[in-house]
């Protein structure tokens, strides 16, 4: 999503079909440097982000092989157990879903960076176009190929559907198109948090620190509440990686202090508890072994410590242009590549025989393809020409 003047915007991304298991998302970036004491720097459009694209991806290619080799209930489409199939990538591929932890530290920093500068107009209408447009076509491809398969996905009634174009159906109780839409949703409280404290009077050094630490105490002070709407409200167990994310963009910006890596710490500590807690013995019996809370220690750290690697300039040297390509496939790979997924496996593997292996490759690179065009012929004209038709009917407003 166009944010800025050259500038492209974080997005959401993964989750299994109608759980919170796994998910964000965040687009290809263009920094602004370091600068001394708390100046505000200028951003250099030379300079891209290209490592924070090549994190994107991996995070989604994590999340894409948790939902096609690391959950038992995949068997149905594979026509086998895909531990039996893949035994030594689905014991890995058990903890992919934690591909989410990363989209949303990412998000975190990436929103804080696009933000700079802009009004809460802009802030909006960026969202809004970035978002929607692949989002919207996804619902319709997923829609479609539950209609012709049903057997693979019941589709949902079409009260369902057209709620789920508006990706309000969570609050309002109907059921996902898309199961990993419920972090688009995530992903959203997040930019009204942000976009009302912070955005709403201009992004500084000093309201995105106060901003993490009255987030940080209310989502301590939400968990001893107890309370379903405060916990709604402040996402008390996905606010650490967005927090963690402000906190590494303004040490990427002003430079290091201990105030921002106390910030980074406390979210890592509060991140990490919550990430062990509810995957290390899940509700269900959907994953094959039981994590190791020492992976998911290690694997929530790599979020963290990656994009701080990013935000210290650690990773300047991975500026390949592939990488560019990369990040702009994330989101919509993200979207589409669940339920449709399913449904390749289903014909591929169990219509046509193809071999486990070949089909799991033909399968991820068939979601790349089509998240390509996506990209191409959807987002790329439709994003830009939903954002002027906005700015038009605010400056219109403004003038009324």
């Amino acid at each position: 999503m166009s944010s800025g003047a050259g500038v492209q915007a974080p997005e959401a991304d993964a989750a299994p079909h109608r759980t919170q298991d796994a998910q964000p998302v965040v687009h290809s970036v263009i920094p602004a440097p370091r600068a001394a004491g708390r100046a505000a720097a200028t951003p250099r459009s030379h300079d891209r982000m290209r490592a924070l694209d090549g994190l994107r991806i991996l995070a989604a290619l994590s999340v894409c092989l948790y939902h096609y080799a690391g959950r038992s209930s995949t068997g149905e489409f594979w026509g086998g157990s895909p531990k039996e199939l893949f035994p030594g990538l689905s014991s890995a591929a058990a903890y992919g879903c934690l591909g989410v932890q990363l989209f949303f530290v990412i998000s975190g920093f990436v929103i804080c960076m696009s933000s700079w500068g802009k009004s809460l107009g802009h802030f909006f209408r960026s969202r809004v176009s970035r978002l929607y447009p692949a989002y919207w076509v996804a619902i319709l491809l997923t829609t479609a190929a539950c209609v012709v398969l049903p057997s693979v996905s019941e589709p949902l009634r079409l009260n369902e559907v057209l709620v789920n174009f508006t990706m309000l159906q969570q609050p309002m109780g109907v059921d996902r198109v898309l199961g990993v839409c419920w972090t688009l949703w995530v992903e959203a409280r997040f930019y009204l948090l942000f976009a009302l404290f912070v955005v709403w009077k201009g992004v500084t050094y000093r309201r995105v620190v106060v901003f993490c630490c009255l987030w940080t105490v209310a989502g301590v002070l939400a968990r001893v509440a107890d309370n379903p709407l405060a916990d709604e409200i402040v996402m008390r167990d996905h606010a650490p990686f967005f927090i963690g994310g402000l906190a590494l963009y303004l040490i990427h910006r002003h430079g290091s202090d201990l105030l921002l890596w106390g910030i980074v710490g406390v979210s890592w500590a509060l991140g990490q508890r919550y990430s062990t807690s509810a995957l290390w013995h899940p509700d269900s019996a959907d994953v094959y072994i039981e994590r190791s809370p020492y992976v998911i220690l290690a694997v929530v750290t790599f979020a963290f410590g990656s994009v701080a690697a990013v935000a210290l300039g650690r990773l300047r040297w991975a500026n390949w242009r592939w990488l560019t390509v990369a990040g702009a496939l994330t989101y919509p790979f993200y979207l589409v590549h669940e339920h449709l997924g399913w449904f390749a496996i289903s014909v591929l593997h169990r219509k046509f025989h193809l071999g486990h292996w070949p089909t799991l490759a033909a399968t991820v690179c068939g979601m790349l393809v089509l998240a390509w065009l996506i990209h191409r012929l959807v987002e790329k004209p439709l994003g830009p020409w939903m954002r002027r038709s906005m700015e038009t009917q605010a400056a219109r407003l403004k003038s009324s």
